[in-house]
């Protein structure tokens, strides 16, 4: 099969495969175009309620696929931020479930999903030291808010690979999963997120991606919603709430 992003929907949880096994799912030029218009349409169907990206086997991503590269460097780089803003916008609560090498391209889209669950063993790592290549400002801003300035600039200044315990300590990922155990704990916690308000997600993505100007329009949106009065029956009735707002509001 050639590189491709796979894609499914089961129980209201998207699930994004990057398929380029032959190069460690290395993202091609394709790849890196098809992700935008793939989220969009993802982001606009009302039975999606979460999203999983992760890589084919045992593999997340190893990065952009090097030959992409001989080109127009600048180019690649650009699809690669793009792809990678149109994750980070996905309006939805976004997982990166990471098995194996997390590096260069692959830990841009990682850092972009809302929360990374990741398997012992796994390696992430942040390359273009090694290439010459000048990281992309937007990108390096957002590992900052993720690790600190210390960390990335580790990371960005040796391009060394990081084990997932430091990982875990630094807040690059936020569970570590024993081997063989990723797959089911990513369901359960998709089934968490899918079971809540996607009132409450929605209003907490923004506010902690730093947006200032829409507290009015959540107070408004949290009013007429519904969602505050069906989460306390619910509770008192000691029943699952059954939350209606939807991003589509």
């Amino acid at each position: 099969m050639e590189p491709r992003l796979l894609h499914s929907v089961v129980d209201s949880v998207a699930t994004v495969v990057i398929h380029h096994p032959a190069k460690r799912n290395a993202m091609t030029a394709a790849m890196w175009r098809a992700l935008p218009p793939l989220l969009g349409t993802l982001a606009a169907d009302p039975d999606v309620r979460a999203l999983v990206l992760t890589g084919e086997g045992a593999t997340f991503c190893a990065g952009a696929d090097i030959s992409t590269l001989q080109g127009s460097p600048q180019e690649a780089q650009g699809l690669a931020v793009a792809a990678e803003e149109a994750l980070a916008a996905f309006p939805k609560p976004t997982l990166a479930a990471v098995r194996g090498h997390c590096v260069g391209g692959g830990s841009q889209l990682a850092a972009a999903c809302d929360l990374r669950f990741a398997e012992e063993g796994s390696l992430f790592g942040v390359t273009p030291a090694k290439l010459g290549i000048v990281y992309p400002a937007s990108s390096t801003r957002r590992l900052v808010s993720l690790v600190g300035p210390a960390t990335t600039k580790y990371l960005l200044f040796s391009g060394e690979l990081i084990g997932a315990q430091r990982a875990l300590r630094t807040g690059l990922v936020d569970e570590v999963l024993p081997e063989g155990e990723l797959g089911k704990r990513v369901a359960e916690f998709a089934r968490i997120l899918v079971s809540r308000s996607q009132l409450t997600q929605a209003a907490a993505k923004e506010f902690a991606d730093g947006r200032t100007d829409r507290d009015d329009h959540w107070a408004a949106q949290a009013r007429g919603s519904g969602d505050t009065a069906e989460g306390v029956a619910a509770f008192l009735e000691r029943r699952q709430p059954r939350f209606t707002w939807t991003t589509s509001e």
